[in-house]
């Protein structure tokens, strides 16, 4: 792996015309008023991907933010995902409908739509999962994938999925949670996979490897642990709310980690106790 990414890059997405760029936004739980203001700041600074969630309850404010932007609407890659069905196919049709009304406007689309937790059951995953290409074939989202879904998730999707594999699979990874077993399935079958909590909600500012590492680079340990991400092929998704550092985590393309450093991060692995949100099930 070498410095030539940039903030510009994009990740095509199997089976499909969508390319996802290599570095995104999150939103997690960020406030209403807040939010819309990050984002300004995001897409002011050159981020052209947003993720949030209807769990976020922040939709409305990410469409918000993109409309006042000024920047035209195919330019900015959002997603978002829904987190359980509801009642029946149409409700929960309908429910994916005011996601994308509440980002896009009423003519409006996302450009991924995923489902959030592997949690519903396998009958609940496939109702979703068929919401989901309805949704895709009547053009309301370009894309659809996964999140946190592990190997025997995605493979159980062969039996009813039209679409498979799901264009994306989103997971913890940071190096104390690698996730190697469905992150080498993802990348054999195609799937992109993205990493949230990269900079791990900032727990490990203060771990004494991390910090070393940070210093040698003259980076900030989130820096160090966003370009970690990168250069392990994944589509990072970092979170916050502060001004400078929505603009730090950003600047992450003009240095490499050697594969000497590469190794000593790999090595911090804690398998799924390393995870503070969730580790997904393989099997």
């Amino acid at each position: 792996m070498s410095a030539n990414y940039s903030f510009a890059d994009v990740v095509p997405l199997p089976n499909s015309a969508v390319k996802i760029p290599r570095l995104g936004f999150g939103v997690y739980r960020s406030p209403s008023a807040q939010c819309v203001k990050s984002c300004q700041k995001a897409l002011e600074v050159g981020y052209r991907h947003i993720d949030t969630a209807q769990f976020y309850a922040n939709e409305k404010e990410v469409g918000d933010a993109i409309r006042s932007s000024g920047l035209p609407r195919n330019e900015v890659f959002v997603t978002t995902k829904i987190l359980s069905p509801a009642g029946s196919p149409e409700a929960t049709y309908e429910r994916l409908l005011a996601s994308v009304e509440k980002i896009g406007g009423p003519d409006g689309y996302v450009d991924l739509f995923l489902i959030h937790s592997s949690k519903s059951g396998s009958s609940g995953r496939k109702h979703l999962w068929q919401a989901l290409e309805r949704l895709l074939e009547e053009g309301k989202t370009k894309s659809i994938g996964v999140s946190n879904f592990g190997v025997k998730h995605i493979e159980e999707m062969k039996e009813y999925a039209k679409v498979w594999p799901p264009h994306v699979n989103q997971i913890e990874l940071h190096p104390w949670c690698q996730q190697r077993v469905i992150d080498a399935y993802c990348k054999k079958n195609g799937i992109v996979v993205e990493s949230y909590a990269p900079i791990v909600r900032n727990y490990k500012a203060n771990d004494p490897t991390l910090v070393d590492l940070a210093k040698k680079y003259n980076k900030t340990t989130q820096q160090v642990l966003i370009r970690y991400a990168l250069q392990k092929g994944w589509v990072p998704l970092p979170k916050t709310d502060n001004p400078d550092r929505i603009a730090a985590n950003a600047d992450v393309f003009d240095f490499d980690i050697s594969e000497e450093d590469m190794a000593v991060l790999n090595a911090l692995d804690q398998g799924s106790s390393g995870a503070i949100v969730e580790a997904v099930e393989n099997e």
